[in-house]
């Protein structure tokens, strides 16, 4: 199949380029790159791209999927799907799955679907194939049902071709964070650790401040977050080990970042894309699609964690996408299990939020939702040039469209968005 792309911008972080261009792409390749291409065969679909971006396909370092064990909330297919909705090439899902993924059997099971559910597509859709998936990476479990007790055998997940190692919820024995960072080392995949104190969480909601005290909902400190981190900290110090720090949400994590980057430790770090659009002012509305772990931030957080991913700091936006169904999140917010959707929204709203209102440059987002990702994978992304594979993804940040049940792909519907109507809409996926 052939397309020529006329007029359409291109943001390619890889390049460094911003700039208008016609893309001419054929079987699956970018085949020319240039201001105007008019070398092409008589019948070559031209699609009129002013107004539209074109940049590499998005990376997802960190969501859930409801399968195996609750397919009710996500299905593997409906995940995919929704993933190339949202403009993401590649998704990798954590392990805290039922049962949890700590053996190289499930790895399997789960690559084995991803391809069946390729294969039957392709079958129903002969004549108009359907939209690819994206890649499908699988995060192995470090712990054994992740309970944070018992070492996974590592070698044996990591030959099974997991993406890296985490359990996607935090790990408070230091002593065993010590072991699996010894154990892991020689095995060159990268290991994730979510730094969360849970005996200073305790039943808290949100951040602790004067919002939390305004509405009445239990308070989990700053702290909470920092003190697991300079412990982490000081492990890999000694170790030395490559780790990747998840779920920052304070300003004073991205100050202890800032320092161990500096000081030379062999870190990645990333932020959720609701806490960089958010703080604890909407909880207002009492939403549990608000209810996240961790909560959102206080003010000073939020504009530290944008300045941290500007400056690179923060290396990369994750979406976290965490599925639930109605009447999980239908509670007492407290009471509500934290998290919430975004594969299909994130790209139109921090587009809209921080992009559109100049805060952000265009490569400065898309880098953080593609490139960089990538690299914290121990991946690489092509420049969009000629004779590299067509990974790309086309947003149109000027398309309407409201969020609701017909129009979203994923089974839940756990955001404060549903019912919004927002602006920016992924146009087309290359996978």
């Amino acid at each position: 199949m052939t397309e020529l792309l006329q007029k359409v911008r291109i943001i390619d972080p890889v390049s460094q380029i911003d700039e208008l261009f016609d893309v001419l792409i054929a079987d699956g390749y970018i085949q020319e790159v240039a201001s105007h291409i008019t070398d092409i065969s008589p019948d070559t679909p031209i699609r009129d791209c002013r107004g539209l971006v074109i940049g590499p396909g998005l990376v997802d370092l960190y969501s859930h999927s409801g399968e195996p064990g609750f397919e009710e909330r996500e299905t593997l297919l409906s995940l995919l799907q929704s993933a190339t909705a949202g403009g993401f090439t590649r998704i990798s899902i954590l392990p805290n799955t039922s049962p949890a993924i700590d053996n190289p059997a499930l790895v399997a099971q789960l690559q084995q679907k991803r391809h069946g559910k390729m294969k039957e597509r392709a079958k129903i859709n002969l004549a108009a194939p359907a939209s690819p998936l994206p890649l499908l990476h699988i995060w192995g479990a470090i712990t054994l049902d992740v309970a944070g007790k018992q070492m996974t055998e590592l070698a044996d997940l990591a030959s099974a071709g997991v993406v890296g190692f985490s359990d996607g919820k935090p790990l408070e024995n230091l002593a065993l964070v010590r072991r699996v960072l010894e154990y892991i080392q020689p095995l060159g995949k990268p290991v994730a650790f979510w730094p969360s104190d849970r005996q200073l969480t305790a039943n808290g909601v949100m951040r602790e401040g004067a919002d939390a005290l305004r509405f009445g909902l239990p308070p989990i400190p700053a702290s909470a977050e920092t003190t697991a981190l300079a412990a982490m900290l000081e492990l890999i110090a000694t170790i030395g080990t490559p780790v990747h720090i998840m779920r920052v949400s304070t300003s004073r994590s991205v100050e202890l970042i800032a320092s161990a980057k500096a000081a030379g430790l062999p870190i990645t770090a990333s932020t959720t894309w609701m806490h960089l659009l958010l703080d604890t002012k909407a909880v207002k509305s009492y939403n549990t699609s608000l209810h996240l772990d961790p909560p959102l931030g206080n003010s000073s957080d939020v504009a530290a964690l944008r300045a941290g991913v500007r400056t690179g700091v923060i290396d990369a936006i994750a979406i976290d996408h965490t599925p639930y169904s109605y009447e999980e999140k239908a509670q007492a917010f407290a009471e509500a299990p934290p998290g919430a959707i975004g594969l299909e929204l994130a790209l139109p709203l921090l587009w809209q939020y921080l992009v559109e209102t100049e805060e952000f440059t265009a490569l400065e987002l898309w880098r953080a939702l593609s490139t960089s990702p990538a690299e914290c994978l121990g991946q690489k992304v092509s420049a969009i040039l000629p004779h590299q594979p067509a990974e790309l993804t086309l947003f149109d940040p000027q398309q309407t469209w409201k969020v609701e049940r017909k129009s979203l792909y994923t089974l839940s519907q756990n955001t404060p968005w549903l019912g919004q109507q927002l602006k920016g809409h992924v146009v087309q996926t290359w996978c």
